[in-house]
């Protein structure tokens, strides 16, 4: 799911352990480096049609993320790597001797220009296409010039429909350094060797897309945290990547001076994302957005093990967390992306409610969300959601009406 990893139950309870000892302190009172000046050009007036291919427009950071309709992201494509995906140690997925990691290693199809189409005509106009670069890297960190190529033809096939797309550096930063991930233990053991690597890395992107418009969105990297640190450190070291981040990709040239960028909250967790300790990075163009995950709770949005959800208490819950981001970032001019979050209990009518409920409070604050599908909602061979009541629920949220959520038994 989430991480793409099929973690042990253990796995999971140690990490929401971590989770809870990182995340403790006040609700953030950061500056609000990023606050978007105001314009008088209407966002909503300006779509992409071939007059502004290539263009970056005169509107806020907020006024992009309002443009977000419904948000998906293709899973378990692009992100893929060699791993250990079900705990035990050992490389369990991985290509063929002599074969190259590609978008299928782990079930899908190659991604189509047609089903780009199809998510279109669903009401979907922005996509998240994690991508994971460490198997395509040669020894001085050049992105092999094929995987390049695919990636800027997947993120094509949405761009050309005029959609909003995301890119980023995905398990790169996972918890698996035995197998190749790199993001976590460069920057906790080596900050230069880290720094070398992951500038390199995004240099090369920033230098291939430099000429898109401001419908293409660089991400900073995904759900990263350094729980082995002290709290203060972890934070400290957190922020300066992500300033880094914003550093290289603004001098990286062309309309990237401009572009719209997502910053990485502390493992992209709302409670510690919502902590004096995170900032957001300074910007000189004011065009940073703040990136959090919600899979709360996590066994019934990643699993089956609560099936059902929608007592009072867990919607109180949910309606917390959102309005802490709302009042720690939004308020302050600091636009939000929930960039993942699922629903995977076997009760339907809870699913239904969960994503609705999640995608109208989004809504209502100005919020855009993006719904993970590893491949089990979108047939990616028809382009069929296999879970209509879904998009449907998607669809009612970010109409725009007042109405209140409320459960429905089906």
């Amino acid at each position: 799911m989430r991480r793409a990893f099929l973690i042990k139950l253990t796995a999971l309870s140690v990490l929401a352990a971590m989770l809870l000892s990182a995340c403790s302190g006040e609700v953030s009172e950061s500056t609000s480096s990023t606050v978007q000046s105001d314009t008088s050009q209407s966002a909503e007036s300006q779509v992409q049609s071939e007059e502004t291919v290539g263009i970056m427009r005169d509107i806020t950071s907020q006024q992009l993320v309002e443009e977000m309709n419904i948000g998906w992201n293709l899973g378990n494509t692009l992100d893929v790597c060699a791993a250990d995906r079900n705990g035990d140690g050992r490389v369990d997925e991985h290509p063929e001797e002599g074969e190259k990691v590609d978008e299928t290693l782990w079930g899908n199809p190659k991604a189509t220009k047609e089903l780009f189409a199809a998510l279109k005509e669903d009401g979907i106009n922005a996509v998240r296409i994690p991508v994971t670069w460490r198997d395509h890297l040669d020894d001085d960190d050049n992105i092999d010039a094929e995987w390049m190529d695919r990636v800027q033809e997947v993120v094509d096939y949405a761009y050309d429909q005029g959609m909003y797309v995301i890119i980023n550096i995905h398990h790169d930063g996972g918890g698996d350094p035995q197998f190749g991930a790199w993001v976590t233990s460069y920057a906790t053991e080596d900050y230069g060797k880290f720094y070398a690597r992951y500038s390199k890395i995004w240099s090369q992107i920033a230098d291939r897309f430099k000429d898109y418009s401001d419908y293409l969105v660089f991400e900073s990297m995904n759900e990263v945290g350094f729980d082995n640190l002290s709290q203060s450190d972890a934070y400290a070291l957190l922020n300066r990547i992500n300033q880094d981040f914003v550093d290289l990709i603004r001098k990286s040239g062309g309309n990237n001076v401009q572009r719209h960028l997502l910053i990485a909250g502390y493992w992209t967790d709302i409670a510690c994302t919502c902590n004096d300790l995170f900032k957001m990075p300074e910007d000189p163009a004011g065009r940073c957005i703040v990136s959090v995950h919600y899979y709360t709770p996590w066994d019934f949005c990643t699993t089956d093990i609560r099936h059902t959800w929608g007592t009072d208490s867990e919607v109180a819950e949910m309606e917390n967390l959102i309005g802490r981001m709302n009042t720690t970032f939004v308020e302050k001019g600091i636009p939000v992306i929930i960039g993942e979050y699922a629903a995977s209990g076997s009760d339907l009518a809870s699913c239904i409610f969960f994503i609705e409920k999640l995608n109208k409070l989004c809504s209502d604050y100005g919020m855009a969300a993006f719904y993970w599908d590893n491949g089990g909602q979108v047939n990616r061979n028809t382009y069929e959601w296999r879970t209509m009541t879904f998009l449907e629920a998607m669809q009612r949220g970010t109409s725009g009406e007042d109405y209140e959520v409320t459960k429905i038994e089906v």
